[in-house]
């Protein structure tokens, strides 16, 4: 009887086809979480034109990076600029901002207020949330920090979906309204990255840890 002979090739061939198929289990299973987040948020997303639902507690802004200047990059001052036309369309009397505050070289929070400040927003109206080092924790802080119940959330709308899903998870009410959309370079990066994000997201939404 004749051994088979062990053939380099043969296994490479073979492993190489195991690595194909589970490299499409994996982006199957990364882009199916993906699609269920969005399929199960996409309802709770209004215009600015829609009838506010009510009352709610607040407008919350996301905040997303400045320039070294300090002043917003293009897409946090969109999503500033939605906040305050909600705000003076009679959405909700308060404006929680909530931003990266990790240095002294570094305050979102401080630009966000500034330009919501000149765009005509009163100060007594403006809560600040100085750690919002990410979607999860600004959520989070919301309703635990902040006692908020009920929301309209304002960033892009790719982001929309992951920020509405988790604050479904935390128990918060919320709506999601879409900063003006952009064409800003990266937007195909950032939305694949959104894609892994709402995947983490997932289940950082079953654990829940403390921020």
């Amino acid at each position: 009887m004749t051994k088979p002979v062990f053939s380099l090739k043969h296994f490479l061939r073979r492993a190489l086809l195991v690595l194909v198929i589970l490299g499409l289990l994996g982006l199957g299973f990364a882009l199916g979480i993906s699609g269920y987040v969005v399929h199960s948020t996409k309802d709770a997303i209004l215009t600015q034109e829609d009838t506010p639902p009510e009352p709610l507690d607040c407008i919350l802004v996301l905040g997303c990076g400045i320039r070294p200047d300090g002043s917003p990059t293009p897409m946090l001052a969109s999503r500033l600029t939605r906040g305050v036309e909600l705000y003076q369309a009679g959405w909700a009397d308060k404006v929680l901002l909530s931003g990266d505050n990790s240095g002294e070289d570094y305050n979102e929070l401080a630009t966000m207020e500034r330009v919501i400040l000149d765009l005509g927003v009163p100060q007594e109206a403006i809560v600040m949330d100085h750690a919002g080092f990410s979607t999860y924790e600004s959520i989070h802080r919301a309703k635990h920090e902040f006692g908020m119940q009920r929301v309209v959330i304002i960033t892009q709308e790719y982001h929309l979906y992951r920020a509405l899903y988790l604050a479904d998870a935390l128990g918060l009410e919320a709506y999601g309204v879409a900063a003006a959309p952009r064409n800003d370079a990266g937007q195909i990066g950032r939305s694949l990255r959104e894609i892994l994000a709402r995947d983490k997201d997932f289940f950082t939404a079953i654990l829940q840890p403390t921020p």
